[in-house]
C-alpha cells in the first residue's frame, strides 16, 4: 500500500546529511571556503563565438582542482535585463560538461524551481547527477525576471507558494517509489520517477529568500546561497557575518549547512591592484591580493564556497583561470571526500 504525505506537513523534516554525496563534500565543510567558477566565462552579446571552447577552459578548471563549475538557469533572454546568461539550457549543459569531466562539482546557479514542474526538474536532475556520479549540486531560486512568467503561463505574483510546493514535490519524488504524493501541483500515486540520484539525495541550495522566511529557509534549505554585498570594503563582509548568523540561528538542530556567496571580478595582472567597484558595484576589479583579502573576510564570516564570474573581465579567461589556480586556489583548497561513483555510461 502507497503512503499518502501531505506536502505542507513535510515540510517540518529536517535537512538531510550529504555524507556520501561527492559533489556536496567536495564543496562543503564548516569554517572552510572553496572556490568555484561561473559559466559563462565570455559575455555573450549576440555572437555564439565567445563561447568557442568553453569546455576546454571547464577541463582546466578541473585539473587545477577547483571545488565546482556553475552554469546560470535564464530561460528566456529579457532585452530589459541585458544579460543573456548562460544561453545554453542548464541541465542539457551539465549533462554535456558531466561526460567531458570526472571529480568537479556540477553546480546550477540557480534552477528557477517557480517555472517548471517538479516531475521534469526531478527528471533531469537525477538524470544528471546520475551520469556524473553523484557530482549535481543544485543552487534553486524563485525567479526574477517578470517577463517570463506570463510565457510559461504563470503568475509572477505567485512564484513565492509554487517555489516551496516544487521543493516538497521534488524532494519526495527523490524519496522513492513507496509514497503518494497529494500536491497542488499534481497527484502522484502508481507512477515513479527512474532514475533515482546516485546517492539518494541531491542538496537544494536556495537562493536569497526565494520569497520565504528566515525560519522556512531555516528550516529547508540544504544551504544558503546570498549575494555578497559590497565587496571593496571589509564592511560587506562584515554585514554578511549577520545575516549568515541570522540564517543558522533558524536551523532546527544548528547542524551544519553551507552558506554560498558569488561575485563578478575582473582579475588585474598588478597583483596589488586595489579592491575597486565598476558598474555600480556589479563587479570587482581586484588584484590577486584583494581577491584573497576577501576571501578570507568571506570564510571569517562563514561563507563556504564562493564561485567567481570572470566573464565581465578584460584579460583572457585563460590567463586569469591560470592565475586563480595557481596564486588563490592553494589557500583555499577543495575538500577530499567520496570520488565521483562509476561514470561509465
Amino acid at each position: 500500500m502507497h503512503q499518502t504525505i501531505n506536502l505542507t506537513a513535510s515540510r517540518g523534516a529536517s535537512a538531510p546529511v550529504f555524507i556520501n554525496h561527492p559533489g556536496y563534500n567536495r564543496m562543503f565543510a564548516a569554517e572552510q571556503l572553496t572556490l568555484g567558477i561561473f559559466l559563462p566565462l565570455r559575455f555573450y552579446a549576440g555572437d555564439m563565438s565567445v563561447l568557442a571552447g568553453q569546455t576546454d577552459r571547464v577541463i582546466d578548471i578541473e585539473r587545477l582542482g577547483f571545488a565546482a563549475v556553475w552554469v546560470r538557469d535564464i530561460p528566456l533572454f529579457d532585452p530589459g535585463f541585458g544579460d543573456a546568461g548562460q544561453v545554453f539550457d542548464p541541465f542539457t549543459y551539465l549533462a554535456y560538461l558531466a561526460a567531458r569531466t570526472r571529480h568537479i562539482a556540477l553546480a546550477t546557479g540557480s534552477a528557477v524551481f517557480s517555472l517548471r514542474h517538479p516531475i521534469d526538474l526531478a527528471k533531469a536532475s537525477s538524470t544528471i547527477d546520475q551520469l556524473s556520479g553523484g557530482r549535481l549540486v543544485m543552487g534553486i531560486a524563485s525567479g526574477d525576471r517578470p517577463l517570463e512568467f506570463p510565457a510559461y503561463g504563470l503568475q509572477h505574483s505567485e512564484r513565492g507558494e509554487r517555489f516551496a510546493d516544487t521543493v516538497d514535490y521534488f524532494r519526495q519524488l527523490l524519496q522513492g517509489p513507496e509514497r503518494a504524493i497529494s500536491s497542488t501541483l499534481g497527484q502522484l500515486s502508481e507512477a515513479r520517477l527512474l532514475p533515482r540520484p546516485a546517492t539518494g539525495k541531491i542538496p537544494l541550495l536556495v537562493t536569497g529568500s526565494s520569497r520565504q522566511s528566515m525560519p522556512w529557509l531555516g528550516e529547508h534549505a540544504d544551504g544558503w546561497l546570498t549575494f555578497p554585498q559590497s565587496t571593496h570594503t571589509s564592511a560587506g563582509p562584515a554585514q554578511l557575518a549577520e545575516k549568515i548568523r541570522a540564517w543558522r540561528q533558524h536551523i532546527p538542530d544548528q547542524g551544519f549547512r553551507p552558506h554560498v556567496t558569488n561575485e563578478w571580478i575582473d582579475l588585474d595582472e598588478n597583483p596589488n591592484y586595489p579592491r575597486t567597484p565598476l558598474r555600480g558595484g556589479y563587479v570587482l576589479k581586484t588584484g590577486r591580493k584583494g581577491l584573497i583579502e576577501l576571501l578570507g573576510e568571506w570564510r571569517d564570516a562563514g561563507v563556504n564556497h564562493a564561485a567567481l564570474g570572470i566573464h565581465l573581465a578584460q584579460r583572457p579567461a585563460r590567463e586569469i583561470i591560470e592565475e586563480l589556480g595557481e596564486e588563490v586556489l592553494p589557500l583555499f583548497p577543495t575538500h577530499h571526500g567520496p570520488q565521483a561513483l562509476a561514470q561509465h555510461w
